[in-house]
């Protein structure tokens, strides 16, 4: 059912902003025939457009007059939508300003991928700043992870990823030494597993925890987070195809900017 003040019914119009702000170069297509409001039809492609990266952080969308004009759609409309998205966290309302874009939630699948593999095939431009690269004795937790005697060396790596400019997730990882010689400019380039697969390395399958607890200080300092924001938490043994453990990884996720994403299953 069309708001007052909204055009007259059209199945699958398509509108494009005329001028003035960063959805200038997008296409709506709302079809008020729909019982889908026009609200959440606006809502679900400016989201769309902020995940694939056609909108960015700091991009601004004009005030909500700009808007409904731009898009012929009433204000209370509009208003709702972007409602929708600030309460999400995408978007933020700025006075004198107008609407920006703050950030997309990276919602990664839940399988044995590379986080950098999956925020470019979503469009995040991932970003890597390799903290540490060096060789460390290895502890209890690391050495029963990769079936190795404690105190043996392993490469311990600690990057942080970012996408948009902004940091998303700290990463921690060990592995063997003799599996592959770990270049810091290449690991800046490019996702871990990519060169684990560059050197023949076939991963196979993977233990995985996931938890959540507060950042500590050092973290919400590298994550640009308060300390004590939530953190999303991932424990990882990856192993090749002949059950060897090849990478044993800690890492913490900002809450407020990634989720797991997953599919359930009903047993029979």
């Amino acid at each position: 059912m069309p708001r007052t003040g909204d055009r007259l019914p059209r199945t699958g119009d398509r509108t494009r902003a005329t001028s003035g702000s960063a959805l200038d170069a997008l296409d709506f297509t709302l079809d008020r025939s729909s019982p889908v409001p026009l609200y959440h039809q606006l809502s679900q492609q400016l989201e769309a457009a902020i995940e694939q990266g056609a909108l960015t952080p700091g991009n601004l969308l004009g005030n909500e007059i700009d808007l409904s004009t731009r898009l012929g759609l009433s204000r209370p409309t509009v208003r709702q939508a972007i409602q929708s998205l600030v309460d999400k966290g995408l978007l933020v309302r700025r006075r004198g300003v107008g609407t920006q874009v703050v950030h997309s939630q990276v919602k990664r699948p839940l399988e044995l991928s590379s986080l950098y593999d999956d925020l470019e095939a979503a469009g995040q431009g991932p970003t890597t700043h390799v903290v540490r690269n060096e060789r460390v004795p290895a502890t209890a937790d690391v050495a029963a992870a990769l079936g190795i005697p404690e105190g043996a060396e392993v490469t311990l790596l600690e990057r942080l990823r970012s996408t948009h400019g902004q940091p998303v997730a700290f990463l921690c990882n060990y592995l063997p030494p003799a599996l592959l010689d770990l270049d810091t400019a290449r690991l800046e380039g490019t996702g871990l597993y990519r060169l684990l697969r560059a050197a023949g390395v076939t991963l196979h399958s993977a233990r995985q925890t996931i938890g959540a607890r507060s950042a500590t200080a050092e973290e919400a300092t590298l994550l640009a987070e308060r300390a004590g924001a939530a953190l999303l938490t991932m424990q990882r043994t990856a192993y090749d195809d002949t059950g060897r453990a090849v990478e044993y990884g800690t890492h913490v996720y900002r809450a407020s900017r990634y989720a797991f994403d997953f599919r359930l299953l009903v047993r029979p």
